[in-house]
Parts: structure tokens; sequence; C-alpha cells
């Protein structure tokens, strides 16, 4: 009796370390089959989550790139902060009123298809990288930063497990199409077109010009800049004599890309028509011809085109 009480215990005691050990050996069989993942870490969702990114998250999910950014990549996006959106004019409602296929175009010319951290940028000055977009950007590095299309990276190597961020303190819009085409894109620049098409009538076609590979830098006059220069009208500027229009156009023209960020104070830029131009960095950024009293304020900088880039100045510059 005393011995069938014992086997019976025995039992018992088998059974439940059995049972231990094979709930233990579920448990961890669950575990292997189910490993715990670390936290993504995505170019969006670190868009996302950082409030400084708010107007490029409105663009990213206009955009429906969100899916395209958590992707495996790797991506380096170039990413405008808010201020940057706001300092380039485009606020939310301008977001809003722009098509998804509009905003996917300007975010892919802010990404390139590879991870490049900011000591791997070319130096340059200026070389060419091909964006996700199909056009190109220009990069440089040098002492003072690393720069995009002139504008400054605020913020490099922001690292995400698909890539890396470098926050940029303006938006890059791609070229709409050659400096020409750019001018006459832009309302404030239809008399420096019609000067142009003028210009274009005599000796030297500089609409030809302006219009072919190059790479150009332009220094652009507004239309009261045109005005204040005794051009009162448009038809004032087909009454003119084309070649001298040309010996003035010419000389707004550098045979270079030059964007903000290579200026100097007090640089001195060769122009088309064998002249020169200084340029100022004082409290405002000028440019002065040879033969103007006073220096042309630059008013806006950085307009890519797909042969150059423009300048918008508020003085005719004369030789």
């Amino acid at each position: 009796m005393k011995n069938n009480k014992s086997s019976k215990l025995s039992s018992k005691l088998i059974l439940l370390f059995l049972g231990l050990f094979l709930g233990f050996t579920s448990c961890r069989d669950n575990n292997e089959e189910t490993p715990m993942q670390p936290n993504p870490n995505t170019i969006t969702d670190i868009v996302s989550s950082n409030n400084n990114f708010s107007l490029l998250k409105s663009a990213v999910v206009k955009a429906n790139l969100a899916t395209t950014l958590s992707g495996t990549g790797p991506f380096t996006v170039f990413a405008p902060n808010d201020d940057a959106f706001i300092a380039s004019g485009i606020t939310n409602n301008v977001i809003q009123g722009l098509s998804a296929d509009q905003l996917k175009n300007i975010l892919l010319y802010h990404t390139l298809g590879a991870k490049v951290l900011a000591a791997d940028v070319p130096a340059g000055p200026n070389a060419s990288v091909a964006t996700a977009s199909g056009e190109n950007i220009y990069v440089t590095k040098n002492s003072k930063g690393v720069f995009v299309n002139g504008w400054k990276v605020t913020q490099a190597d922001i690292a995400a497990s698909n890539g890396v961020i470098h926050s940029l303190e303006r938006v890059l819009l791609p070229p709409s199409g050659n400096i020409v085409e750019v001018a006459q894109g832009n309302s404030n620049l239809t008399y420096l077109v019609a000067a142009v098409l003028r210009a274009s009538e005599g000796s030297t076609n500089v609409a030809q010009i302006l219009s072919s590979a190059g790479p150009f830098t332009v220094f652009a006059p507004t239309n009261q800049a045109f005005i204040d220069a005794g051009f009162p009208t448009i038809a004032s500027i087909q009454a003119a004599d084309p070649n001298t229009l040309a010996a003035i156009l010419t000389y707004h023209a550098v045979a270079a890309r030059a964007f903000s960020s290579d200026l100097s104070d007090g640089q001195l830029l060769n122009t088309a028509n064998g002249g020169s131009i200084k340029i100022g960095l004082g409290a405002n950024a000028t440019v002065k011809g040879n033969g103007n009293a006073s220096p042309a304020n630059i008013t806006a900088f950085n307009i890519m085109a797909k042969n150059g880039v423009v300048h918008v100045i508020d003085k005719v510059l004369l030789p």
C-alpha cells in the first residue's frame, strides 16, 4: 500500500514537471517566431513627429509620398523646415492649392536615391547631382558648410533607419525651362522678355544665346527697373535700337552658374559682353554696373533654370 502511494506521488510530480517544461518551451518558441522589433525611425516617421517639419509633412501626405519615404531606401532628403517654407513664400494654403503631382515633383527634387552624409557631399563647387525627380541639383561643400542650389544646409546628418535628412534653409523649386522660358513665366519680368526679343532682331540673337546649354547666370531687372531706366512702356522697348539693347542685356549675363553662395563682397564677375559687374554683400546684397551711380539691390536669389540661374534686381545695369 505504501509503495502504491509512492508510485502515484512520483507520477504526479513527473506530470507536473513535464507540464512546466512544455509550457516554458512553448513560450520560448513563440518568442522565437515573433521576436521584438525595434521602433521604426524612417524619414516619414521623423518628418511626421517633428513639429518643425509640419508643412513638409502636409506636402508629403498630399503628394502620396509617405509610404515611399517609409520604404527600404536608402534615401537622402534635403528637408525644408517650416521657416524655410515660409521664407520661400509657401504656406499651407499654397501647398493645398497645388496638385499631388506638382508636390510630388517638388519633393522628389529634394530627394536622392542613396544615403549621402554631409561628409560625402562633393566639394564642387556646384557639383551636379541627379535627384529622384530626374532633374539635377547643384551641391557645394566648403568651409562655410553644405549648399544646395545656393541654399545652406542648416542641420546635417539627421539619421533615419532608411537614410538621412539634411534640413535646408529654403524650398528647392525645379526649373520650369531655360532662362528665357523662366523669364516668360514671371509676370514681373515682362519688360525684360520684351527687351530680349527686341534685341534678338539685331546682330546678336540674345534669345538664342540665353536658350542655349549655358550655363549662365542672369541678373534680371524687374519691370519697374526698366521703367526707371527710361523705358516707360513695352512699346518703348520695342521701339529701341536692338543692338543697344543687346549690349545692355549681355552685360547682365555671366557665362557660369553663380548661386548666392558663390558670391562674395567686392567680387568682380565677367559678363558676356566683355565687361564686369561688382558684387556687394553689406546690409543688402547688391550688384553694380560701371555706368551706374549706385548699385542695384538683388531682391530674389537662386531661381533655377535648366541652363543656369536667375537673380532678380531692381535696376538696369549700365556698362
